[in-house]
């Protein structure tokens, strides 16, 4: 099943390349993420036996666990909010932390990764909606941050993550990913090392490749309905 709804999946992710309607900077090669909150270790081993090596996470506790009983291997990403008092163990397990959303995160991350010697790769979380009830820079906190990530010498600052709000209709995403991919732009001009636009989930990945994602974080569409039973 997991290997057909992967072939399902990249069907689709090439046919949203097709329609992009200009040529977007992000290029198209499209990396997907596949996303294994509330589903047991064993499908992260069928996915990078299928040659998916992006594993993404939402939990630091439920990523401490799965890493424990699985053979190392695979880039792993934090996709959900890190809580200040999860920076250490988070910076310990994750190959790239999506979700930094706050001036405050960013000197925690900085701090612990510079205690262990590492530099960590991150993606800075626009919350473009304005959605008070989601993580993520304002436009104003965005604009903040720009003049001081040079302060953090331990973050590798690789792009931007940007979530959609919940539409019935996913055309109406499209201008909140359109506003993402501009600010990409914008942060790729002024920067170096900026190669990752990551957008787009189960319900509305192709919109967002459409208008520029070369990441996407999919999990309902690869592993079906997740298992709340799961304890980790």
């Amino acid at each position: 099943m997991l290997a057909y709804n992967l072939q399902t999946v990249q069907k689709k992710i090439h046919m949203a390349l097709q329609k992009r309607s200009e040529k977007k900077i992000t290029g198209r090669d499209v990396t997907l993420v596949a996303v294994t909150k509330n589903h047991p270790p064993e499908v992260i081993g069928e996915t990078l036996a299928l040659g998916i090596r992006d594993i993404g996470e939402n939990r630091v506790q439920e990523a401490k666990h799965k890493k424990e009983v699985l053979p190392a291997g695979g880039c792993w990403h934090l996709i959900g909010h890190l809580q200040s008092n999860k920076v250490r163990a988070a910076v310990a397990l994750f190959d790239i932390i999506e979700s930094v959303d706050s001036l405050h995160l960013l000197a925690e991350i900085d701090r612990e990764a510079e205690r262990i010697g590492k530099v960590q790769e991150i993606l800075l979380q626009l919350n473009i909606a304005d959605e008070k009830q989601k993580f993520g820079f304002s436009r104003n906190e965005y604009s903040e941050a720009l003049t001081k990530l040079d302060d953090y010498r331990h973050l590798r600052i690789r792009g931007l993550m940007v979530i959609a709000p919940q539409c019935d209709d996913i055309e109406e995403t499209r201008p909140v990913f359109a506003e993402g991919y501009r600010s990409y732009c914008d942060l790729k001009a002024a920067g170096q090392g900026i190669d990752i636009l990551s957008m787009g989930m189960s319900g509305d990945y192709t919109v967002a490749i459409e208008e520029g994602a070369n990441a996407v974080r999919v999990g309902t569409a690869l592993f079906g309905e997740r298992d709340y039973n799961l304890k980790f």
